[in-house]
C-alpha cells in the first residue's frame, strides 16, 4: 500500500517524509488526471522521494480507473523510464 494520499481540497497528491511533505499538484478532467508539478523539501532532494512519489500517485490513478496526463517534467521523464505506466497515458 502506497504512502501517497489524495489532497482533493488542494488538488494535491502527498507523500509525508521526515523533513517535510512532497506533493504533486493536479487538475482533474473527464477521469484524466493532469499533473502539473512535483515538489520534494529543498532539504530531502535528490533521495528518490520524487519518484516514490510519482510512483505512488501513478498507482492511486491506476486503482481508480484514470488516465494521466503528465504536464510536470519529472513525471514524463519518470513514466518514459517506466513503461510499466505507459498504459495510463491519456
Amino acid at each position: 500500500m502506497t504512502a501517497v494520499r489524495d489532497n482533493a481540497a488542494l488538488h494535491r497528491f502527498e507523500l509525508d517524509l521526515e523533513g517535510g511533505t512532497a506533493f504533486a499538484t493536479y487538475r482533474l478532467s473527464d477521469g484524466v488526471v493532469s499533473i502539473m508539478h512535483t515538489q520534494v523539501p529543498r532539504d530531502i532532494n535528490g533521495k528518490g522521494h520524487g519518484s516514490e512519489l510519482v510512483r505512488g500517485t501513478l498507482d492511486l490513478v491506476r486503482a481508480r480507473g484514470q488516465k494521466v496526463r503528465p504536464m510536470c517534467g519529472f513525471v514524463a521523464f519518470f513514466m518514459r523510464q517506466h513503461p510499466e505506466y505507459g498504459d495510463l497515458l491519456a
